[in-house]
């Protein structure tokens, strides 16, 4: 099997920093894969929220996550802040793949990366519906 290759933070267009929290860590000492994919989460809708003017709480359409996956390349542990760089994969009709990268403070190279897709849906009907206007522009500045 290949050596992955490791991202780097010019393959990314918005940062956001996000802290490390004593829960974050497991019984190895580092941050358990699972906060990862809370990060992912975290910069995606935040993303959303300030630069396509997502109500999270009142919207008629929200992001369901379908997909996620994520690939380790260094540890990280509290206290140490971090940063998610944020990019879009893939764009279609009702859904967005955002490609995500974690980076310890001031480095180059992440220490993971991966994917994560949202599927807009109609909040009362629960179906997939087309990305809102708003979205489907802030989502386009962030295509690679």
């Amino acid at each position: 099997m290949s050596k992955p290759t490791i991202p780097n933070r010019a393959d990314y267009k918005v940062f956001y920093p996000i802290n490390t929290r004593w829960s974050d860590n497991d019984i190895y000492g580092h941050v358990n894969n699972v906060a990862y994919y809370s990060y992912f989460d975290t910069a995606a809708n935040r993303y959303l929220i300030e630069e396509g003017g997502l109500d999270i709480s009142n919207a008629d359409v929200v992001g369901y996550v379908v997909n996620s996956g994520c690939q380790y390349h260094a540890p990280i542990t509290y206290p140490e802040s971090v940063e998610a760089g944020v990019r879009v994969d893939r764009l279609g009709n009702s859904s967005v793949q955002y490609g995500i990268a974690i980076f310890r403070e001031g480095e180059d190279q992440a220490a993971a990366h991966g994917h994560f897709v949202h599927v807009f849906v109609d909040r009362a009907a629960d179906h997939s519906v087309p990305i809102p206007e708003n979205l489907r522009v802030a989502l386009e500045r962030l295509l690679g």
